[in-house]
């Protein structure tokens, strides 16, 4: 008997789906400062789906791109080579933030707008603890660059957290409504 109903592998493919396409929209878009929505496609995995599908989502979507699928949103776009790109960290951090938002939504009746923000918070907060820590070896130990920890805050973090709050209020919203959407039709369906 399989661990993972017929739901559970379709919902996590879809958001391992959404997160190539996200990765794909960096890519084509042509943008000069680089603005992802893979962290807003983590946050919406982790509230929507839960902790163990949403971290498994993302996680579907790094193997798709070690493999060597070219999913990724930077060159080589896939590749076990891509590890020793300074924001692969920032990926491992986007399953993680899948899974503490998930973790902290479990229990989704008790929460208002503030819960979900707060829980998308540290999500983002996770994704900065792991990508910011590889995004400095892998530049000063693997690529030769010693930088200080403000040069890397200026690089990792000072440009994108604005932004990134503003997905998490996004995906706080839209995790929330669907939530409530979700459990008004299966209590719909439940007084048939």
């Amino acid at each position: 008997m399989s661990r993972f109903s017929t739901r559970d592998i379709t919902v996590t493919a879809l958001f391992a789906a959404l997160a190539v396409v996200a990765a794909m929209l960096v890519r084509y878009a042509g943008a000069i400062v680089p603005f992802s929505l893979l962290p807003f496609v983590a946050m919406l995995a982790g509230g929507i789906i839960g902790a163990r599908l949403g971290a498994l989502s993302i996680i579907v979507y790094i193997f798709l791109g070690l493999a060597g699928l070219p999913v990724f949103a930077n060159p080589p776009y896939g590749g076990p080579a891509y590890v020793l790109q300074p924001t692969f960290g920032f990926l491992i951090g986007f399953a993680g933030a899948a899974y503490v938002i998930g973790t902290l939504l479990k229990n989704r009746e008790q929460g208002g707008f503030i819960r979900y923000f707060l829980s998308m918070a540290a999500g983002l907060a996770v994704i900065y603890l792991i990508g910011l820590p590889y995004l400095y070896a892998v530049l000063t130990f693997y690529l030769g660059k010693t930088i200080s920890v403000g040069e890397l805050m200026m690089i990792g973090f000072t440009p994108f957290i604005a932004l990134d709050l503003v997905k998490a209020a996004a995906a706080a919203l839209l995790a929330r409504a669907v939530y409530r959407r979700v459990n008004a039709i299966a209590a719909a369906d439940s007084t048939k």
